[in-house]
């Protein structure tokens, strides 16, 4: 296996792993975001009481990206599956 290989292989891994960790990160953001701001308001400052929303509000987001992610996961192990022949020939 050539070198430029395993770099572009781990790129694509790289890239496929941010992708799908995307759309749960940006909602664990905005979630943490907006209930930061409604302490901030209230001064009610209960470290606990992020927790439940955000974890449902990723649950949530999990639900609706799964087959997304799933088509996205399966689509690059497909790619990595059908490049094997070509690697370990070395072309």
């Amino acid at each position: 296996m050539q070198h430029e290989q395993t770099i572009e292989l781990g790129q694509q891994a790289l890239i496929t792993t941010l992708t799908l960790v995307a759309p749960i990160l940006i909602v664990a953001i905005l979630v943490g975001l907006l209930i930061g701001v409604v302490q901030a308001m209230t001064q009610v400052q209960d470290q606990t009481l992020s927790y439940i929303p955000k974890l449902i509000c990723i649950l949530i987001a999990l639900c609706y990206s799964l087959p997304w992610m799933f088509e996205q996961l399966s689509s690059f192990t497909g790619n990595i599956f059908q490049s094997i022949p070509t690697i370990i020939s070395g072309g």
